[in-house]
């Protein structure tokens, strides 16, 4: 893995209504409740309600939605099989 100096992800939320997220590599899952993403910094849970992606380009690496934001935490776990939106990363 790499260091953290070489990471490049960033998380900007704006008023808990829109998250702007840079260093995608791979949307897992999404659904109204949450997004499951892969960043170069490790896995990301974005959780909240109303959320509805804007714009996603995997290319360029950004994502944007909006929504209700309640939380966004970076998990290092490896995701596993489908099991529901947030229970792979979670215990």
């Amino acid at each position: 893995m790499q260091g953290t100096s070489e990471l490049k992800s960033n998380i900007i939320i704006e008023n808990r209504e829109k998250i702007s997220i840079s260093g995608v590599t791979d949307v897992v899952e999404f659904d109204d409740s949450g997004i499951m993403l892969r960043t170069e910094a490790g896995n990301l849970i974005v959780e909240g309600s109303g959320i509805q992606i804007s714009v996603l380009d995997v290319e360029s690496g950004r994502l944007e939605a909006v929504g209700k934001i309640d939380s966004a935490s970076y998990s290092d776990r490896e995701t596993p099989k489908k099991k529901g939106l947030f229970s792979r990363f979670a215990k």
